[in-house]
C-alpha cells in the first residue's frame, strides 16, 4: 500500500506541490484541503479550510494520513504543525514559534539584529505619531511594512514624505491591513535586484535550492501595487557560486543556528527574500513556507521524489537525502483577474487550458479557480500559473507566452515582461 498525503491550501503553490507529490512512487493518494478547480483532476478535494487545524487533524487521523504538507503562511502561524506533532502525526512545516520569523516582521528584524544577519536599517512602531516623526527626519525612498501577515501586500515603498505619511495613515488609521499593522516596521530602501532563496531544513541540516526571482508589482516595468506575485523565473544565471556561498555563510547558516539557539528549531521550508546590494546580499524578509509563484517553477525542475524529501525533513534525516534538479530553466506567468490586487469579480468562465497544455513543456497550475455547474470559473485574484520549461530561460519564457495566447477569461491580465530584466 502506498502512502496517503494531505496537502493543506488552495493556491497555485499547493496545486504544484500536490501535482509533484502525486508522481511519487511511494504515494497512493493525495487529498487537498480545500484544493481548487484544477486539483480535483488528480487529488480528492476536501471541504476543510486551511486554517481549521482541529478539523484537518481529525481528517488526518480518520484517514490514516502518512504525511501532511502545509502551504499557506496563516495556517503555520496559527500552529497547525504543533497540533499535528502533539498527536504524533508527520507534518512538513515549521511550528508556530519558528513560523514567527514570517508572521512578525518586527520579530524577524530584531532576530536578524541579534544574530548579525545583514538586513536594512530599521525601526519598529506601534503608534502613528512616533512613526510620523521618524519619517519626517528620514531619507527617501523608505519602506513601510505591516509587521503581520498581509497576503504579500503589506509593503509600501514611499518615495517622499507625503507618500510615507499616506502609507502610515493607511496602516494605523484606515486599518487597510487590519491587525497585521498593529506594529509597523520602517526601514531603509535597499538598491539592487531582488532574489528568492529557498532552503529545505530538518532543524539540523539544510539544502539550498536553485535561485529564483519573483515579480511582485502588478504591472509591466515593476509598476503598480504589490501583489502576492505575478510570475517567477528559475534559476538565475547572473547569481554566481560565490554569491550562493556568501548567502549560505552570512544568512542561511546564522538564521537556522539562531532559531535553534532560541529554542525555535526550523523544520520545513525557509525562504529569505534578498536584495543583492553593492555591499552583498541583504535580507528583505523571511518567509516560513514555499513561495507562490516560485513553487510552480521549482516543481517543474525538481527531479527527486518530493515525498522522500519532505519525509526526510519531517523525520530529521535530511543529511542523507540528495535533492536533484533538471538542467535548463523554468518560468511561471500568473494570469490574474481584472482589478487584482484590489477588488475583482469572480465566476468568469475559463477556456483554453487543454490547448495550452498540448504545447510541449507547458503545465498550467490553478490558483483561484472553482468548478460551478460543470464549468471551470475564476474564484480568486491570481487565477492560473502558466509554467514552462526550456533549455534556457529565453526558450522557457517564449513557450509560456505562446501557451498564454490559448487561454482566456473575461478581465484576464498578466505581465508581459516576466524574466525580461536582469542585471
Amino acid at each position: 500500500m502506498g502512502a496517503k498525503v494531505l496537502v493543506v491550501g488552495s493556491g497555485g503553490r499547493e496545486h504544484a506541490l500536490a501535482w509533484k507529490l502525486a508522481q511519487s512512487q511511494h504515494v497512493a493518494k493525495v487529498f487537498m484541503a480545500p484544493g481548487n478547480g484544477g486539483t480535483a483532476s488528480f487529488a480528492e478535494n476536501i471541504p476543510i479550510s486551511a486554517t481549521s487545524a482541529p478539523a484537518l487533524l481529525e481528517f488526518a487521523k480518520n484517514n490514516d494520513i502518512d504525511l501532511t504538507v502545509v502551504g499557506p503562511d496563516d495556517a503555520l502561524a496559527l500552529g497547525i504543525v504543533d497540533a499535528f506533532k502533539a498527536a504524533g502525526l508527520r507534518i512538513f512545516g515549521p511550528n508556530k514559534a519558528a513560523a514567527e520569523i514570517e508572521s512578525s516582521k518586527a520579530f524577524a528584524k530584531a532576530f536578524m539584529a541579534r544574530h548579525g544577519i545583514p538586513t536594512a536599517k530599521f525601526q519598529t512602531f506601534k503608534k502613528l505619531e512616533p512613526a510620523r516623526q521618524y519619517v519626517e527626519n528620514g531619507k527617501f525612498p523608505v519602506v513601510i511594512k505591516a509587521s503581520g501577515l498581509a497576503l504579500g501586500k503589506g509593503v509600501i515603498i514611499a518615495n517622499d514624505l507625503q507618500e510615507a505619511k499616506n502609507a502610515l495613515k493607511t496602516m494605523f488609521m484606515d486599518r487597510a491591513f487590519g491587525d497585521a499593522a498593529n506594529e509597523v516596521v520602517i526601514e531603509e530602501f535597499l538598491e539592487g535586484p531582488e532574489i528568492s532563496i529557498h532552503v529545505l531544513s530538518d532543524g539540523k541540516d539544510f539544502v539550498i535550492l536553485p535561485t529564483s526571482q519573483d515579480h511582485k508589482a502588478a504591472l509591466d516595468g515593476g509598476r503598480g501595487p504589490n501583489t502576492g506575485g505575478m510570475g517567477t523565473v528559475a534559476p538565475l544565471p547572473w547569481v554566481s557560486a560565490e554569491d550562493i556561498e556568501r548567502i549560505r555563510k552570512e544568512i542561511v547558516k546564522p538564521a537556522l543556528a539562531g532559531m535553534s539557539a532560541e529554542s525555535r528549531p526550523f523544520t520545513g521550508l525557509l525562504y529569505p527574500g534578498l536584495k543583492m546590494t553593492a555591499d552583498g546580499p541583504k535580507v528583505l524578509e523571511f518567509n516560513a513556507r514555499w513561495g507562490d509563484p516560485e513553487t510552480q517553477s521549482y516543481m517543474r525542475l525538481i527531479k527527486s521524489d518530493l515525498y522522500d524529501v519532505f519525509l526526510a525533513c519531517a523525520e530529521g534525516r535530511l543529511a542523507g537525502q540528495k535533492v536533484e534538479w533538471s538542467g535548463g530553466a523554468a518560468c511561471c506567468v500568473v494570469l490574474a483577474s481584472g482589478g487584482y490586487p484590489g477588488s475583482y469579480e469572480k465566476g468568469k468562465e475559463i477556456s483554453g487550458i487543454a490547448a495550452a497544455e498540448e504545447i510541449s513543456g507547458v503545465k498550467v497550475f490553478h490558483a483561484g479557480t472553482a468548478i460551478k455547474n460543470g464549468r471551470l470559473v475564476t474564484s480568486g485574484g491570481r487565477v492560473l500559473g502558466v509554467t514552462a520549461t526550456g533549455d534556457n530561460l529565453g526558450k522557457a519564457l517564449q513557450t509560456a507566452y505562446q501557451a498564454i495566447a490559448e487561454i482566456s477569461f473575461d478581465g484576464m491580465y498578466y505581465r508581459r515582461d516576466i524574466g525580461a530584466a536582469s542585471p
